[in-house]
């Protein structure tokens, strides 16, 4: 008899961020001595007759959203059959971004390895068990943290000293005022002076700068620092194939592009067109692991490399399973705060700067399934009031 879903829970719960806040528009988040965010996750449990829980912490509520429409169909079947549940869900959701299923594929992987007892990336194909990880920082701020260009350096050079292997910058993204485009470019020569012999460098403006021409100007000075790729520089909101062919052609730093775009078939047509070097994939957002390991196939049948956007558990099996994939990104960083790791972890797991080894990789976790072991009387104990439960 195979497996079958009899239930699915999705619970939103809150946690707080110490001496973070947002920025002047509300929207990055910053270092603000005295401050707290509250941040929301959703813990998504997929039950099963077997006695199995697939189990998964993330997401957002866009996201959750959509469980509304795609849990329904999941009850009742048959948990292992997920390549057919992606392609249902995919259909049911093409109205809209996909990303709820996302979550419920990551929590279905979770099952399928629990199930079979071995961890997903052995699922998937191991290639690798540790992974070189990059150090991505906070968003600049003017409140004494990342608040100038020799902070930014001072900074890399305490990652470097951690071990990480990469360095990446989200500075305070133009702005305005004329001198706000200068900063950024003297923090691109501060750390290239301060690391760039030792360091693979990013910058990603987060699709802040203002206009085409501000996005060449700030890709000139990666260039000459040797930067090892221009994430999402300006405000076309990383979606447009011939804006980023032309910046391409204009810069030798290469481009990283596609964290903003849906699916599978759009990705390729990036590739296809030439508008990116690097490719960008997450389980969260490319409709879970499965689909974001589509990506990673599509990637290198192009012959290019896929980055997987922010840290999990999930991202690190779909990276160990990739041979074209270059670093892990650990984020958020900062000298003086918190990272956004939600305080659910039990058995050891962490995105911690401590994290990195002194070779400056990561391990992948190697229990059955996601291999992390979840808080849930934290996650209960700091639920909303927003509970969910198809069955």
């Amino acid at each position: 008899m195979s497996p079958t879903i009899t239930r699915i829970e999705s619970r939103e719960f809150e946690y707080p961020l110490n001496d973070v806040g947002t920025d002047k528009h509300g929207f990055n988040l910053v270092y603000a001595p005295g401050e707290t965010t509250t941040r929301k996750l959703f813990g998504v449990q997929i039950h099963t007759d077997e006695g199995i829980t697939g189990e998964y912490v993330g997401g957002n509520s866009p996201a959750a959203a959509q469980y509304n429409i795609i849990a329904k169909y999941l009850i009742g079947k048959d948990p292992l059959k997920r390549e057919k549940h992606w392609s249902e869900c995919k259909r049911a959701l093409r109205k809209y971004d996909r990303m709820g299923i996302g979550p419920i594929d990551i929590a279905l992987w979770d099952f399928a390895g629990k199930y079979y007892d071995a961890p997903i990336h052995e699922l998937l194909g191991t290639y690798r068990e540790r992974i070189p990880t990059y150090a991505s920082t906070y968003h600049g701020d003017d409140a004494g943290g990342l608040d100038s260009p020799e902070a930014f350096a001072d900074f890399a050079e305490e990652c470097r000293d951690e071990g990480f292997g990469g360095f990446k910058i989200h500075g305070w993204g133009g702005g305005d005022d004329a001198r706000s485009l200068d900063r950024e470019v003297e923090a691109v020569h501060a750390v290239g002076e301060a690391v760039g012999d030792e360091m693979d460098l990013m910058h990603d403006p987060a699709c802040e700068l203002e206009t085409f021409a501000d996005a060449l100007e700030l890709g000139r000075a990666l260039d000459e620092q040797g930067f090892f790729w221009y994430e999402d520089p300006f405000r076309d909101g990383g979606i447009s194939q011939h804006a980023h062919k032309k910046l391409a052609q204009k810069l030798d730093t290469p481009i990283l592009q596609t964290e903003h775009i849906r699916g599978l078939e759009i990705k390729s047509d990036f590739a296809a067109s030439e508008a990116t070097d690097f490719l960008r994939a997450d389980p969260e957002y490319d409709a879970g692991i499965t689909g974001a390991i589509k990506v990673a196939r599509m990637a290198e049948a192009y012959g290019l490399d896929v980055e997987f956007h922010a840290p999990g558990p999930a991202q690190r099996h779909c990276i160990a399973a990739c041979r074209n994939s270059n670093y892990y990104e650990m984020a958020l960083v900062h000298p003086d705060c918190q990272n956004t790791q939600p305080p659910v972890y039990e058995g050891g797991y962490s995105d911690l700067m401590d994290a990195v080894d002194d070779d400056g990789t990561v391990s992948v976790p190697d229990g059955p399934g996601l291999g992390v072991e979840y808080d849930w009387d934290y996650i209960e104990d700091n639920t909303t009031g927003s509970v969910h439960i198809y069955e």
